[in-house]
């Protein structure tokens, strides 16, 4: 597996990259690819299918100068803070392995990334979970039975490949998450109607820490020497920093 660390200037040509990257590869000019990227700036970026209104604090985004914009995949409404870690994995589908249908890649991707966290904690560190198929979570300290979000992910699938990303809290504002989204509309049955602040936590930990578990957990050991940048860059500008795709619902 190959990966790229790499950071785009623009929160519209980050989204981008994902939605390209897996095109790319299902046009057959790249393989399997870990990629990593954090934050420059606070941004909202709604699930595929979320409604603006709904899910988003618009008042409160407008006079913090927050964009909003929204990604390929599902789930839920999520802030983009300084202090996270981005991750995007592209990955061969197979018809009878462990990427072979929806559930299948869910559970096989979690355990790979649930064990990467928990190496990257260290013994005798937090005890990390998977929550709601595609949450991990840990342990709140005052309440062992308590589990408090630490990253989100979603998929998206095409014929050969599929892109599995998510985000997570490593050492983030997150009093921003409270201002910025509303309650979300749905919710796993774990995070019991908590509010943003009681539900999610911080890793604390240092993003090189993270990305080299996650580079040895999927063995992605060879660097991604040329990205689709000029494809990128297109899908960004075409889409993902409209008005008619960011507010479609």
């Amino acid at each position: 597996m190959q990966y790229l660390d790499l950071t785009l200037p623009s929160a519209a040509g980050l989204l981008a990259a994902d939605e390209a990257l897996l095109d790319w590869c299902e046009a057959g000019h790249g393989g399997e690819t870990l990629w990593f990227w954090e934050p420059p700036a606070p941004f909202v970026v709604l699930g595929y299918a979320n409604r603006v209104a709904t899910e988003v604090n618009v008042p409160a985004c407008e006079q913090r100068g927050v964009p909003i914009f929204r990604r390929c995949t599902g789930g839920g409404t999520v802030v983009q803070l300084p202090g996270g870690l981005n991750y995007s994995l592209v990955l061969r589908i197979t018809t009878d392995g462990p990427t072979r249908n929806i559930s299948a890649a869910n559970a096989f991707i979690m355990e790979h990334n649930r064990a990467a966290v928990q190496a990257a904690l260290g013994a005798p560190g937090l005890a990390v979970a998977v929550r709601g198929h595609t949450d991990l979570a840990v342990a709140a300290p005052a309440s062992p039975d308590a589990w408090l979000k630490v990253a989100g992910n979603a998929q998206r699938r095409r014929r050969q490949f599929l892109l599995f990303h998510g985000t997570l809290l490593l050492d983030c504002n997150l009093a921003l998450i409270a201002e910025l989204l509303r309650m979300p509309s749905l919710e796993p049955d774990y995070r019991a109607g908590r509010t943003h602040r009681d539900f999610v936590t911080n890793l604390r930990l240092a993003p090189a820490t993270v990305k080299a578990a996650l580079r040895q957990a999927w063995g992605a050991d060879a660097p991604l020497a040329d990205p689709p940048l000029k494809e990128i860059e297109k899908l960004a500008q075409e889409k993902y920093v409209t008005h008619a795709w960011n507010y479609k619902f």
